[in-house]
């Protein structure tokens, strides 16, 4: 199963590489992913249903009880079958829907493919937060899905609407999952069912039936249930592929699916049936009756599969051996008939342009094979015999009929029944409907040009629709194959005989139903200008939809209002209010306590007297700092009480901590110094009179109250520090001495992971804000000398002209080879510093070796991958500030993106390198080997992610440096005066001249 999943993935990840030489072709390479899967899952059909099933765990962080579990039994397995089945035929299906000019063909075929594996992922899980975990990605990939037509707003908003839904329902599903693993001990689906009857009477039951009833609402709006089910006619606006994926018989089937899992342990939990009967009658009704509203032959099916929905989830939810063998059986017929009828709807609208029932007219003539496939699939969801609908139908009805008749029948048990053959009736309904308005003739109608159909177009609906006589005619094998699925509700106290699926069961009370389905189901069809009448009476405010829209109405509404009164502009403001709270909650909480101070307490460490040096340094850089009336002294004063800490770090012995802090105040000083460069030198906003007053106070009550925050923290402590374990964690597990930096790189990999993706996220957001079109990663280098100014704005291209003056610059050195720091051909003369370049020259390559020399000691000496990614920043920031944003160019040439992307990708791929071993994540390991010269070598592969910190950091000081420095010295650079056309000729002279004699000038 990880393999099928790997190999699914990756195929995603690809598929663009695909396209970009098949074409739409590529969606053939595309459909041979979920077919061998397909393959491969019948092969599993003697390990599944005679060994207990398949198990494949693979440890994920131990501690957290997270582990990436799965399982395939009977239900996985009948599940796997629907969704790489029909995922195979919809992506063949594909490569005759999409033409090749179509927009982003690879990301459409990726993110279907993905979807297929997020599916499989989903019914496979045997963890409840890896379950949620494919969950969510199917939502995040049916809304990529949903809005592949981005330039169309009904797109746009419908996958919107998608999101939100099937996303709240997510979050309370995931709440409820945590209460059910935290109250069972165990986060493995397979241990909780078999605690279920435990956890339903024991201590634990209030909290185990909120959680069922949490995941439930998880359940009801992926499967779009009342009063959710609007979004799901909604997300028609997608290309048909995908509704007949992810709205027939993937996406919606996952609320069904959990609960069919749920069902044999809690489908006897208070309540449970409620909710699952009373939701899905509720959406049968709705459903069917909203589909005979319908013009679109498109959202007639929507609004059917809403209805079908309803249905499913009444019958899995049931609880009983006949309702699990019905039910399943439904869910397969289902999905056969569902997905045929969305792809034969791709083929009229794609052939005919038109969707509309109302000017549809003829298409049976014109295609009768495509007639033929559409009749069985509608046939079968009309539940006529032999099809696959029908025998499923059936099977529900038996079931139903003792649940409402038999002797332990409920009060409400026959009034459900009845409200299951209402709801078949408008089914049978809606399908003649659909019919009808699809292919027949319709009188004063002109007929609609159709374009004849390739096989290949054909091809898959045709396969379904034989797929759902063949099930009809011989369900036998499917009745096989749901049968221990059903014998897991057969202890129940209530339990009836599972029966079988079968064509013909004899004249029963079901067979009954059915007929008057049939004759009841006809005559709303024959007399559908009077049920339209009927329908138009009802007022147009019933609607889900609408509810929808007014409900994100009111809370834009809401949102505007508070973003008026707490997002003011004013930065004095925002600072009162976080302040305030982070000084007022912490002081009342340790007066309500009202504790003694700890004991122990002293000013200053007898040991180390110079701590009063840097305290008193830190104290005067902060008073200055806000006395400054100039905006650099404020940030140099700033920086002097980052460098007092940096001290007091080396004088507590924390060598790690020092550097580390004084190169980031370092680099964050030249950043704040470059980002002011834009604003005034002066500070002239300042606040006085009574708000100064405030302000002193505020200030003040916020460093004491975290002063005694400090103080009573330190002295709560009752347990011993984990800590005191870190140094022989660091040498045995981590194999190094630096236990700042092991503990970094190995024993608290996932915090520093968490905190260079956040850099990254930083250094974006930061491009952001500069760069206008593109992220302005590298100035192109070009030979030829631009007409006009060198290095002003002329209406040339901005990365010719930036080439051009750098490559002359270069030809004026006073060498033949290639020169760097050419700052005085590229910088204003008040800009250029002799000194600084001179310097520069000595002591940049020296830095950059530093900063490796650090990467690679840190294991074992202070440094590390931030240290030296530090030092690597310093060094580009000084080539900068001597040598301008031409020599940053020539300094690195590897964009600030790629250099990000490439850190993080290292980083992760050191973490999950060690799954495929046996290992864990993160997990490090040690080797030693002997090297010619050097001895022996102790290698610990937690350097490989220390690397990765390097880039990222490295990546980000460039980021910084390009964004605050280069673009806002081109934007300086645009304001200025253009060269003299005089100057400009003489500089394009001499270049030619000395490019022909091969020599600079001096």
């Amino acid at each position: 199963m990880i393999t099928v999943l790997a190999i699914t993935f990756v195929a995603a990840t690809v598929a663009p590489l695909i396209f970009s030489k098949l074409g739409r072709n590529a969606f053939y390479v595309l459909a041979s992913v979920p077919a061998a899967a397909f393959i491969w899952l019948l092969f599993q059909y003697g390990p599944v249903y005679s060994g207990g099933g398949i198990e494949e765990t693979l440890p994920w962080i131990p501690t957290l009880k997270l582990e990436l579990a799965f399982r395939m039994d009977p239900l996985a397995w009948i599940m796997s079958l629907l969704i790489l089945g029909v995922g195979s035929l919809v992506l063949v299906y594909c490569a005759r829907y999409f033409k090749n000019k179509d927009a982003d063909l690879g990301g459409f075929g990726a993110q279907l493919l993905a979807f297929a594996g997020a599916m499989f992922g989903l019914v496979t899980s045997d963890d409840l937060l890896l379950l949620f975990i494919f969950w969510e990605l199917t939502t995040i990939l049916s809304y990529l899905l949903i809005g592949y037509a981005r330039t169309r707003l009904a797109a746009r908003r419908s996958a919107l609407q998608a999101l939100m839904v099937t996303t709240a329902g997510g979050l309370a599903m995931l709440v409820g999952l945590i209460i059910m693993g935290q109250a069972a001990g165990t986060y493995r689906i397979s241990a909780i069912l078999d605690q279920a009857s435990t956890l339903m009477t024991g201590p634990m039951q209030g909290a185990v039936t909120a959680a069922v009833v949490l995941i439930l609402a998880g359940a009801v709006t992926k499967s779009a249930l009342v009063p959710f089910h609007f979004w799901l006619p909604g997300a028609m606006a997608a290309p048909t592929p995908v509704s007949a994926y992810l709205h027939a018989a993937a996406m919606v089937k996952a609320g069904i699916y959990i609960v069919a899992r749920l069902a044999p342990g809690f489908s006897e939990s208070e309540l449970w049936l409620p909710v699952v009967l009373g939701l899905g009658l509720a959406t049968m009704l709705v459903g069917g009756y909203r589909a005979l509203r319908q013009t679109d032959i498109k959202l007639i099916l929507a609004y059917g599969t809403v209805s079908q929905l309803g249905f499913l989830t009444m019958v899995v939810g049931l609880g009983r051996p006949d309702a699990a063998l019905a039910g399943l059986g439904l869910l397969l017929a289902h999905g056969l008939f569902k997905a045929a009828l969305f792809l034969v709807v791709g083929i009229i609208d794609h052939q005919s342009g038109t969707r509309d029932i109302r000017k549809l007219s003829g298409v049976f003539r014109s295609s009768r094979a495509l007639g033929v496939v559409a009749a069985i699939a509608a046939a079968s969801m009309a539940g006529v015999p032999p099809l696959a609908g029908f025998v499923a139908k059936e099977s529900v009805f038996e079931a139903f009929v003792h649940y409402g008749t038999g002797n332990d029948a409920p009060a409400w048990g026959i009034w459900i029944l009845v409200g299951l053959v209402i709801g078949s009736i408008l089914t049978f309904a809606y399908s003649a409907r659909f019919m009808w308005g699809a292919f027949a003739t319709k009188p004063g109608v002109e007929p609609t040009p159709f374009k004849p159909i390739k096989p290949a177009f054909l091809a898959a609906p045709a396969i379904l629709s034989l797929l759902t006589i063949a099930y009809g005619v011989w369900p036998a094998p499917v009745d096989t194959w749901i049968q221990p699925y059903a014998a897991l509700f057969a202890e129940r106290p209530d339990a009836v005989d599972a029966g079988h699926l079968a064509l013909w069961h004899g004249l029963t009370p079901a067979l009954g139903l059915t007929a008057i389905t049939f004759a009841a189901g006809a005559a709303m069809f024959y007399g559908r200008n009077i049920v339209s009448r009927a329908q138009s009476l009802v007022p147009d405010w019933v609607d889900g939809d609408r509810a929808y829209q007014h409900t994100i109405g009111a809370l834009d509404d809401i949102a505007v209002w508070v973003t008026g009164r707490t997002q003011r502009g004013s930065l004095y403001f925002y600072l009162t209010v976080i302040l305030t709270v982070a000084f007022a909650v912490p002081l009342a909480a340790l007066i309500a306590a009202n504790k003694p101070l700890p004991e122990g307490i002293y000013f200053i460490d007898p040991n180390s007297p110079l701590q009063m040096v840097a305290g008193a340094g830190i104290v005067v850089g902060a008073l200055a700092a806000v006395r400054a009336n100039k905006r650099f002294l404020a940030v140099l004063m700033v920086s002097v009480t980052g460098y007092g800490i940096a001290l007091m770090f080396a004088l507590q012995g924390a060598p790690d901590l020092a550097l580390t802090q004084m190169l980031v105040e370092t680099i964050v000083l030249v950043a704040f110094v470059l980002a002011m460069r834009s604003l005034p030198a002066e500070l002239r906003d300042r606040t006085g009179g009574r708000l100064r007053v405030i302000r002193v106070i505020i200030g003040a009550a916020f460093g004491i109250t975290m002063i005694f925050v400090a103080i009573y923290a330190m002295g709560a402590r009752v347990a011993t520090p984990i800590s005191l374990d870190f140094p022989r964690l660091a040498y045995e597990g981590g194999g190094g001495l630096n236990v700042v930096n092991v503990t970094l790189v190995d024993i608290r990999a996932w915090d520093t992971f968490g905190e260079i993706s956040v850099l990254a996220i930083a250094a974006t957001g930061v491009a952001s804000l500069i760069f206008v079109r593109s992220r302005g990663d590298r100035i192109k280098t070009s030979e030829a000398v631009p007409e006009g100014s060198v290095g002003r704005r002329t209406g040339v291209d901005r990365d010719s002209r930036d080439g051009a003056t750098l490559a002359v610059a270069k030809k004026f050195t006073d060498v033949s080879r290639d020169a760097w720091l050419v700052a005085g051909r590229t910088l204003a003369p008040e800009r250029r510093s002799i000194i600084f370049e001179v310097v520069t020259r000595l002591i940049f390559h020296s830095m950059i070796v530093f900063s490796i020399y650090l990467l690679l000691a840190g294991h074992n000496l202070p440094g590390g991958g931030f240290a030296g990614g530090l030092t690597a920043g310093l060094a580009l920031t000084i080539r900068y500030l001597a040598g301008g944003r031409f020599e940053l160019s020539e300094a690195a040439t590897v964009s600030a993106g790629t250099l990000l992307g490439t850190g993080l990708a290292t980083a992760a791929a050191s973490g999950l390198v060690p799954l495929f071993l046996g290992g864990q994540v993160f997990q490090s390991a040690i080797i030693e080997f002997w090297l010619p010269v050097f001895g022996d070598v102790k290698f610990v592969t937690s350097t490989i992610f220390d690397i990765g910190v390097y880039i990222v950091v490295v990546g980000l000081a460039l980021d910084v440096l390009r964004s605050l420095g280069a673009e806002i010295d081109e934007h300086f650079e645009g304001k200025g005066a253009p060269l003299a056309e005089e100057d400009a000729a003489d500089l394009a002279e001499e270049a030619a001249e000395s490019a022909a004699s091969g020599k600079g000038t001096a």
